[in-house]
């Protein structure tokens, strides 16, 4: 364990000093209701990882309580990434639901207590009861029931003889206290669901507020480490094992940020609308944040455990940047993946003055002289070189081959060009070439200078590969829908060439393509027939802006990446002040903000400010939160709320478009830009650069017919089944009306015209 911890482990620490406990045991608690994603993975770190440091251990517990969206393969997703990445859970799984009978047992005690009672009063009553940040709750007129009215009230719910929703236990509390959470929450609902475990044997489930506090004592959890987003949950934990006067040792919550990561989405119930409407081939895609896909798209378990210590633990919500994963993942693979040449869009070269064959012996780690392997590559008159390497008017600078200048073949001989041969639209088909029989590699005596080396294969030995080039699947560095996706997420190239001596029966094999990058055989779709061959990631960060920073030395940029991971482990944790803690309850409870958004804006002063001045010229606060959140806060990071050249009034104006569907999220970004820049109102940007949404289908149906009609071979392909191109379309459509597409009607309208 490293010497500097984070404040989780100094809380383990200081607890195991004072024989608060005789052993460390921590859990790792999922609801079984999606694939888990690299957020998870975070968490299985932690909790596994803590556990391990102290000579404790972590159980592994579904928390089963919702039995509309739980499913069985969930649970098995969950159970590979913990295995996967190398952790060991005590025991067999555990689920909340072994817990039933006992968790049923406990409301019953508190409903004994007077702790607990039944009410019938509806959700929308219930919600107005709740009061306000600034007023007091009340209750309905049910919370005076007696015990045995109650207990005879929950017996009959337990037994099915209400429907969904006709009552609910609620805990006895305190409806006027300033953590709103605590305002009589509910305990358990009525739900005649069936049950992936206990099939049909309830029809009352605990909330997760209840259940989970309790399934941790049962458990003997020690130390209850959860994401920031539950921090006002704390109250109702401590409460429930407070008043049922457990015995002791009983566990206590500590709470850490959730991870963020830009360009990406780790929402479940926005992954499971990329999975359900095909815009992804499915929870393991390898674009898709999933620890399944990140699997089956090549990365090691090791660069993602590397990642996740990098970025450390901290209390303060915090966005990472993708290529802090990228890096991780280059950096795992630079001395692990031999290094083979590959070619992904062949041009003919034929070596006219070379006879016969050779096999040249060339090593898989060229720039790490120890290490040892190597393979014989064959070599012959006729070679694929890349079709990039090959320039008739090349631009200055330029260093590979041209009808003037030599270039060497990698491990093999240097060429010039001789010919040039092309078909009748003046496409080259072929290059004439002559190579120099004492310019080998490693045993060179031309005298020739040669500017580089390109990759080759030769062409009777060579193997054709299936190659998919992932990129990011958002384009927008903070997406919020299906209009962010990126429609260049996926490029298959069906003719790829590679040397044969990568086609092999080796398994979980990952490949440097010189020049190109770091690949994956692919787990599923790979056979022998089509070697398919993912693309995990490029050798540098093709997104970043080139600046002199990148170019520093290797050693120099993990000296960074270490001082990064001090600044994040070292950094004090802030805990919520009161006031902003009453801010966050009113942003969840009151105006259904996600807690992220919530936290964000009840932390800034003047990002509240901004949002609660917009929300008095316009009643649309998700929409807004959003904006105020993601778009302003950068701009704040800069300047001063006085230095802004807009105001709440616009912002209001600009959300008001987006409501009225008068321009998407995508343009309404274009135009808070501009509203950046000059000033101007977003009316006057709207109208000025035309840009108003389209949602006119006589406009864009044919748009859209002209796009099917470009792309017949996707076309087929969608109808012979796959679905994961429709997402094509989508973004062909969108990107032809520069975004100005409502994107809503063109999934519509695509699904029409593909369809007729």
């Amino acid at each position: 364990m490293s010497e500097h911890k984070d404040f989780l482990r100094v809380i383990v620490e200081e607890d195991l000093k004072e024989n608060k406990y005789q052993e460390v045991i921590t859990r790792f608690p999922p609801e079984p209701n999606g694939f888990p994603h690299i957020g998870h993975a975070k968490s299985i770190c932690i909790n596994f990882g803590i556990a391990r440091d102290y000579n404790g251990f972590c159980n592994l517990r579904m928390d089963d309580t919702n039995p509309t969206t739980e499913d069985t393969k969930y649970v098995e997703a969950l159970k590979d990434a913990v295995e996967w990445l190398g952790f060991e859970y005590k025991d067999e799984v555990k689920y909340t639901s072994d817990y039933f009978p006992k968790i049923y047992e406990y409301a019953v005690e508190l409903i004994k207590m007077g702790k607990a009672y039944v009410d019938s009063i509806t959700e929308e009553q219930m919600k107005e009861f709740r009061g306000t940040v600034t007023q007091a709750g009340k209750r309905s007129e049910f919370a005076s029931r007696t015990i045995e009215e109650n207990l005879d009230l929950f017996e009959r719910m337990k037994n099915g003889e209400f429907k969904d929703g006709e009552h609910v236990l609620r805990a006895k509390i305190d409806m006027s206290a300033s953590n709103m959470k605590m305002r009589d929450p509910l305990l358990y609902r009525i739900r005649h669901a069936h049950h992936f475990r206990t099939q049909n044997q309830w029809c009352i489930y605990p909330m997760y507020d209840f259940a989970h506090c309790l399934s941790d004592y049962i458990e003997g959890v020690t130390h209850s480490i959860c994401t920031l987003e539950f921090e006002n949950n704390r109250d109702i934990y401590d409460w429930v094992l407070n008043e049922l006067n457990l015995t002791p040792p009983r566990p206590y919550q500590h709470e850490f940020a959730r991870l963020g990561i830009n360009y990406t989405v780790m929402s479940k119930r926005k992954l499971l609308e990329l999975v359900n409407g095909n815009y992804v081939s499915g929870w393991d895609d390898p674009r898709m944040p999933t620890i399944a896909g990140l699997k089956r798209r090549g990365y090691t378990k090791d660069s993602i455990i590397n990642f996740c210590d990098q970025i450390g633990i901290a209390k303060a919500n915090s966005m990472v940047d993708v290529s802090q994963l990228e890096f991780c993942i280059r950096d795992d693979l630079n001395t692990k993946a031999p290094r083979v040449m590959c070619v992904l869009d062949p041009i003919k070269v034929t070596i006219t003055n070379y006879e016969g064959s050779e096999d040249i012996e060339a090593s898989y780690y060229p720039h790490d002289v120890p290490k040892e392997g190597s393979r014989k590559i064959p070599f012959s008159n006729v070679v694929y070189i890349e079709r990039e390497d090959f320039s008739e008017n090349p631009v200055k600078g330029y260093n590979r081959l041209t009808p003037n200048q030599a270039v060497r073949l990698r491990h093999a001989y240097i060429i010039t060009c001789e010919e040039i041969i092309k078909d009748e639209n003046g496409k080259i088909i072929e290059i004439k070439a002559l190579y120099n029989p004492n310019s080998k590699s490693g045993n060179d005596t031309s005298g020739i200078k040669v500017k580089s080396a390109i990759q080759w294969v030769d062409a009777n030995n060579c193997k054709k590969i299936e190659v998919r080039l992932y990129d990011r699947l958002y384009k927008n560095e903070a997406p919020e829908g299906l209009e962010d996706l990126n429609p260049n997420s996926l490029s298959i190239i069906k003719d790829a060439l590679i040397e044969p001596a990568v086609i092999t029966d080796k398994v979980d094999e990952r490949f440097q393509f010189e020049r190109q990058g770091y690949f994956y055989a692919d787990p599923i779709d790979y056979s022998d027939e089509i070697p398919v061959f993912n693309k995990i990631v490029g050798l540098k960060d093709s997104w970043a802006k080139k600046t002199k920073t990148q170019e520093k030395p290797k050693e120099e940029i993990e000296k960074k990446q270490e001082v990064v991971k001090k600044e994040i482990v070292h950094g004090e944790a802030q805990a919520m002040t009161s006031e902003q803690h009453a801010l966050f309850t009113m942003y969840t409870s009151e105006l259904e903000l996600n807690n992220e958004v919530s936290n964000i804006l009840a932390r800034d002063e003047n990002l509240s400010f901004f949002f609660e001045e917009g929300l008095l010229l316009i009643n649309s606060p998700v929409t807004l939160a959003n904006i105020v959140a993601n778009d302003i806060a950068k701009e704040l990071k800069e300047k001063d709320v006085d230095e802004l050249k807009f105001s709440a009034t616009e912002i209001a104006e600009l959300v008001k478009m987006i409501d009225e569907e008068t321009i998407s999220t995508k343009i309404a970004k274009q135009v808070f830009e501009e509203m950046v820049k000059t000033g101007e109102t977003p009316s006057k940007i709207v109208k000025e650069k035309g840009l108003v949404q389209i949602s006119n289908p006589e406009i864009l149906i044919p748009i859209i017919d002209e796009v099917i009609e470009k792309n017949p071979e996707n076309v087929e392909k969608y109808k012979d089944g796959n679905q994961k191109l429709f997402g094509f379309f989508v973004g062909q459509v969108i990107k032809a009306t520069q975004g100005k597409a409502n994107p809503k009607i063109v999934n519509e309208l695509v699904t029409k015209q593909l369809n007729s």
